[in-house]
């Protein structure tokens, strides 16, 4: 089985030129691969190229697929994606998989933008301060998740694990969601890509399904990055991420079915931030 056409393409708009190894010396897997993640993947999707690559080289993060990584880096930044965006795809993870994951990533991408000629360090992208991490932290959380759910969550933190929702506030989301390049919609699909891709994290997922859908990632958006995920973290992931899109944005519309039949000024704050 040849690629088809749509795949021949698709694959030459990434790799200009180029035949893979693995073409060579296993052909078969590379046809029956190309042709799915390059092919009939790519008939369903209304994402951008950018913002496709972007969400697949997340999850490659979060997968540890470090030679994978590196081949579709090269990809992204053929089609687009700018060092600085790239950069930040890779400072994103850091919250959410931790540093030792992303170490490796790191010296990936700094080889492939050197390579490239690409002067680093690249220009500051940092929007907070020591002294004002927590405030702007605060703020993007808030636009995040919402005041209710915020104060809920801290309602129900002990005393002694208050430390965490600190940490989360000024590190997380001061030190790194709150940075400039991408905008706070394409971070959520990084965020989310990220978690549905370590597996493991249906709670996490959960919520940052309805972060995205209160940025305006709405659920045929998520699916859809879903769908361009597929081919990179197979079917088990994907169709657990599925299901939590699912649960989590079928709560939201009766949610709001339910808001639309109350009268004006008693519905519970958790709907009123959504």
């Amino acid at each position: 089985m040849a690629p088809n056409a749509r795949a021949r393409r698709n694959h030459e708009q990434l790799f200009p030129g180029h035949v893979s190894t693995l073409a060579r010396t296993d052909p078969e897997l590379i046809e029956v691969f190309d042709n799915f993640a390059f092919g009939e993947a790519l008939e369903v999707t209304r994402l951008d190229v950018v913002t496709r690559l972007m969400a697949q080289l997340a999850a490659m993060i979060a997968v540890h697929a470090v030679g994978e990584f590196r081949v579709m880096l090269r990809a992204a930044l053929t089609v687009g994606v700018t060092p600085s965006a790239a950069k930040e795809v890779a400072y994103q993870a850091v919250p959410y998989v931790g540093m030792a994951r992303v170490f490796d990533f790191l010296h990936v991408m700094n080889d492939v933008l050197t390579e490239r000629g690409v002067a680093l360090p690249l220009p500051p992208q940092s929007r907070s301060a020591p002294e004002t991490r927590a405030a702007v932290g605060l703020e993007v959380q808030r636009n995040v998740i919402g005041q209710a759910a915020l104060d809920q969550l801290h309602a129900s933190m002990p005393a002694d694990q208050q430390h965490l929702l600190r940490f989360l506030t000024g590190n997380c989301f001061g030190d790194h969601v709150s940075r400039g390049e991408i905008d706070l919609q394409t971070r959520e699909l990084l965020t989310f890509s990220m978690l549905v891709a370590l597996g493991g994290c249906e709670s996490q997922v959960k919520a940052h399904v309805l972060a995205n859908v209160r940025v305006g990632n709405d659920r045929a958006r998520l699916i859809d990055v879903l769908t361009q995920l597929l081919p990179y973290i197979g079917y088990p992931r994907t169709l657990n991420g599925l299901r939590v899109v699912n649960e989590a944005t079928q709560g939201a519309d009766e949610r709001s079915s339910s808001a639309d039949t109350t009268p004006t000024g008693e519905q519970d704050a958790d709907t009123q931030t959504r």
